[in-house]
């Protein structure tokens, strides 16, 4: 039996994290097409098992004309069983958005108490329950039995293995000893094996950038014979961080060509953080160095963490008989000791000329 295992797909969600909506539209239109090819490679590949562990929409911002062509989709892998557990952001409720379709009927979507769903064809039984709630803190899963051993048995859960999580923490030990043939988690973004045949699938796209690194889909199959089980990269882009380490030497243009030397992929998106230390009198246009790589269809986000590059010694000098010259003697000694007095004796000194440039 071939399977394909994916979850916190998070369908319809804002992605607020953008710098602009054309950006977070067009992520948003993207983690759809990446899920749609998921159906077109299940339908390819003749995949007889689809497991979508948990938030696979966001409820809160998912519209009903998604819900029908997302269930249209599935109705056409005529093939392919379908089994939906909704998680803490697509819970399962009298009004939910699951009771707004009258789903395709090879799809299975469980309810909020541990169940089982027999597919005979494939001699399976699949256990698992759906969320109800944003929060669910009993180990409810420490329950779950097999009922029959001949059969292969698969569980589906959304949840944490951290056991003090309030998001249905998961006892991994105990699981292990129920001797599911595979256990497909979602809730956490990131994909992990934790044995051979437990796994988190990790988020399809990553959402933010928080969600460095590879995403995708667990890949597999089961018989009596054999179980394979991997994780195959299927995001559209990836989500990376980067950092430049600026001098004296940097103006804008230098700055421009770093960032262009930063960027490995332009399908990803790329937060570049600026460390070190600038000339005092430039003033790095972060939001036009942006627009530029906008414009050439790259995302860039960056983030000027630099400090300007003063000589104290000649300051000093220069200000020997005012508040300047006393309040560097006041914090130098204190600044080569301890990296936050450091800060605040830079942050000041520049206030400070500030008010000297006024006068």
């Amino acid at each position: 039996m071939k399977f394909i295992h994916i979850g916190d797909v998070h369908l319809g969600k804002h992605l607020n994290h953008s710098s602009t909506e054309s950006i977070a539209k067009k992520r948003r239109n993207e983690i759809k097409e990446t899920f749609y090819k998921v159906l077109d490679l299940a339908e390819k590949e003749e995949v007889q098992l689809l497991l979508i562990a948990g938030d696979l929409f966001e409820d809160d911002s998912i519209k009903i004309s998604e819900l029908k062509e997302v269930n249209y989709r599935f109705s056409k892998l005529k093939d392919t069983h379908i089994i939906i557990i909704g998680g803490n952001h697509d819970p399962i409720h009298k009004s939910s958005i699951y009771s707004w379709v009258d789903w395709s009927e090879n799809v299975y979507i469980l309810g909020n108490r541990i169940e089982k769903v027999v597919l005979e064809p494939l001699n399976t039984h699949i256990y698992g329950m759906s969320w109800n709630s944003r929060y669910i803190e009993e180990g409810i899963l420490d329950h779950v039995a097999i009922e029959d051993k001949e059969r292969i048995n698969i569980l589906i859960a959304h949840g944490d293995v951290n056991l003090k999580s309030k998001y249905l923490p998961i006892n991994i030990e105990t699981i292990k000893g129920k001797q599911f043939d595979y256990v497909a988690l979602g809730h956490i973004h990131k994909h992990r094996f934790i044995e051979d045949n437990i796994a988190y699938c990790g988020s399809l796209e990553p959402l933010d950038f928080s969600e460095t690194g590879e995403h995708g889909i667990i890949k597999g199959e089961i018989s009596e014979e054999k179980f394979l089980a991997e994780f195959m990269p299927f995001a559209k882009r990836k989500y990376a961080y980067k950092k430049i380490t600026v001098n004296e030497t940097f103006n804008n243009e230098i700055l421009k060509g770093e960032v262009e030397q930063a960027v490995e992929d332009v399908d990803d998106l790329y937060r570049i953080e600026m460390i070190g230390y600038k000339d005092p009198l430039i003033e790095f246009d972060v939001e036009s160095i942006e627009t530029y790589f906008f414009l050439k269809d790259i995302y860039i986000e960056i983030v000027d963490h630099t400090q300007p590059s003063y000589d104290l010694d000649n300051l000093v000098k220069e200000n020997e008989n005012n508040i300047i010259g006393k309040y560097i003697e006041a914090l130098k000694e204190e600044a080569t000791q301890s990296e936050e007095a450091y800060k605040a004796l830079y942050y000041g000194l520049e206030a400070l000329l500030e008010e000297k440039v006024k006068f």
